[in-house]
């Protein structure tokens, strides 16, 4: 349903996967979209792309937070990259920096947004084995869950008190056209689609439209404060989630991929081999307790929405060529 009249919603580092389909949702849904971008003249989203480097307050922007219904902040560095020293520090910067810019920017708004909702992750849980992961779950003293912590801490310093705000601990989201599992579909369908690693490590996975969905349930439901876990009900092991995937595909058997083939063909492909052999049981227990509703309860049902209709058209799917670059969080 379109609102009546049009609030604005602040969408800092907005230019992803993710970040695109929420402009596309809260703008179908009414919401004046501004999107904060260091390309704002390659954007293609939804909304209004305007120039920012993510380290200083600078006016053009920093009107659009006066009486903004919400700020919404994503800015962050792809963490699927190699772990060397330089890009880890990249990662931690590119998540605090623009972080306490948009407080500092806040510091100069006379009428703030009514709720920050922050991205964060649930690799903050660390590598969970078998632990069920709710909000109150055991944070262990390891990388990455130190740079999700900075980000939960910055979040506390950077928000002014009168405000609502809402930190979003983002699992594996599924989509058609970014993160993931675009690039796990291309390579179940050249027979690669097997367990990875053990196989046992756990997936906590959401739908892009649920997602997009808890977001804007983030902005609009004042009963939504504090730290929320943003993944789908039902997490599977590695291993089930890649036969769902093939079932999916009609593809009819797939290779596994061994820990140590994965630790030493990641980094040949810039990529933190971390992302696919660890792994956390992400539940969202605050959020489902305020009474959201997802969409998508089975893997299944979910990755038919996203894929089925495409692999209808190109059985029986050997020889696709591979997609863009995996997003992975």
């Amino acid at each position: 349903m379109k609102k009546e009249t049009k609030e604005r919603v602040v969408l800092a580092g907005g230019s992803g996967f993710l970040g695109k389909a929420l402009a596309g949702h809260l703008h179908r849904s009414g919401y004046d979209v501004v999107v904060l971008t260091r390309n704002p003249k390659r954007y293609d989203g939804a909304g209004r792309a305007l120039f920012w480097n993510g380290e200083t307050v600078e006016e053009h922007w920093r009107v659009e937070l006066e009486g903004a219904k919400a700020l919404v902040n994503l800015a962050g560095k792809n963490v699927n990259c190699r772990q060397t020293k330089a890009n880890r520090e990249e990662i931690l910067r590119s998540r605090v920096l623009p972080t306490e810019t948009l407080g500092n920017a806040l510091r100069l708004v006379y009428r703030v947004p009514e709720v920050w909702v922050q991205a964060g992750s649930l690799a903050i849980y660390g590598n969970a084995g078998n632990r069920v992961c709710d909000e109150s779950a055991f944070i262990p003293d390891e990388y990455p869950t130190d740079v999700c912590i900075a980000w939960e801490e910055v979040l506390g310093r950077a928000v002014r008190p009168e405000m609502r705000w809402a930190m979003l601990r983002i699992g594996f989201v599924l989509g058609r056209d970014g993160g993931a599992l675009p690039a796990l579909a291309n390579l179940a369908r050249l027979g690669l689609g097997g367990a990875i690693g053990g196989g046992k490590q756990w997936i906590s996975w959401i739908h892009i439209d649920d997602m997009v969905r808890l977001f804007r349930e983030a902005i609009e439901n004042p009963a939504v404060y504090g730290i929320f876990n943003a993944t789908g009900l039902q997490p599977v092991p590695n291993r089930e989630f890649m036969v769902a995937l093939r079932n999916t595909l009609n593809v009819p058997f797939g290779l596994p991929a061994p820990a140590p083939l994965v630790r030493l063909g990641a980094p040949l492909m810039g990529a933190d081999p971390d992302l696919a052999l660890n792994g956390r049981r992400g539940l969202p227990v605050k959020i489902h307790g305020h009474g959201f509703r997802f969409r998508f309860h089975e893997l299944d049902d979910a990755l038919a929405d996203l894929l089925a209709p495409k692999a209808a058209t190109t059985q029986p799917g050997w020889g696709q060529p591979f997609g863009t670059k995996t997003l992975a969080r």
